[in-house]
């Protein structure tokens, strides 16, 4: 499931630290985010859909990934990108 550019394009600038940052760990975690909530609404209305739950599994771990290695060099960029996000731990 593709982003579409203007969505995307919104996230990088939202969660951006400088001009022209696309690959921060916190502007990765907030497309992963992104990616993560059509996925999942996609398997609200398709059950049975086993690949793209697969996939959502694949997603949801890098972003835990990317997650834990933010917690461990910056606690404080950590704290705000799942304040932002409203993630819970």
């Amino acid at each position: 499931m593709a982003l579409p550019t203007q969505d995307k394009e919104k996230i990088i600038k939202d969660f951006a630290i400088k001009s022209g940052d696309t690959g921060s760990p916190e502007v990765q975690v907030a497309l992963l985010s992104f990616k993560i909530e059509k996925l999942v609404d996609h398997l609200k209305s398709n059950p049975k859909d086993d690949h793209s739950r697969r996939g959502l599994l694949g997603v949801v771990s890098k972003r835990r990934r990317l997650l834990a290695y933010l917690e461990k060099k910056a606690q404080d960029r950590y704290k705000d990108v799942v304040k932002k996000l409203k993630l819970a731990k």
